[in-house]
């Protein structure tokens, strides 16, 4: 399947979750099992060789394809969550979004300093929240870091958020 396949299948959806925002919905490539089938192989060709010990995934759509990673890649899978939804003791970091704020946490007990970390998300717009999650999952200081997303909107420039040491990828760039 190719990419121009993949970004045909994605479905856009205006002015949500408010005005002015065009959102980019993945669940129409998660539903279909081709489509889906396709983005955890090229992720896991992406990821294969990197040593992966950890896959981390951002609340809640980077769950899907980062659990499946994690297994694929025979590593442990890591949540961050948004604030209050963790029962042990967590790291917290709070972000600004395109529209709005949040916080988000991670279990201090998730990573070591022994661990190469995939961090995953579904989308790259402006950095914000991967930015959040990187300084989350840097407070545990891993051997390694990757940042990955489903789509990545490069118009926003939102690479230029993470520092340049650490190797960003995408499967769609729009």
């Amino acid at each position: 399947m190719s990419i121009e396949s993949l970004k045909q299948h994605l479905r856009t959806v205006p002015d949500f979750p408010k005005k002015g925002i065009l959102f980019y919905d993945i669940t129409t490539l998660f539903k279909d099992a081709a489509c889906f089938r396709e983005l955890s192989d090229r992720l896991y060709e992406m990821y294969k060789d990197k040593g992966i010990t950890k896959v981390v995934g951002v609340e809640s759509r980077g769950y899907a394809l980062g659990a499946i990673l994690a297994e694929r890649l025979g590593a442990g899978f890591v949540m961050v969550r948004k604030a209050g939804k963790l029962p042990a003791e967590v790291y917290r970091e709070s972000y600004d979004l395109e529209y709005g704020q949040s916080t988000i946490e991670i279990h201090k007990d998730s990573i070591s300093d022994d661990d190469v970390v995939l961090l995953h998300d579904d989308l790259l717009a402006t950095g914000g929240t991967m930015d959040a999650a990187l300084r989350l999952v840097s407070k545990s200081h891993p051997k390694a870091v990757y940042l990955n997303f489903i789509i990545e909107l490069t118009e926003l420039k939102g690479r230029g958020t993470f520092p340049r040491d650490i190797e960003v990828t995408s499967v769609l760039q729009l």
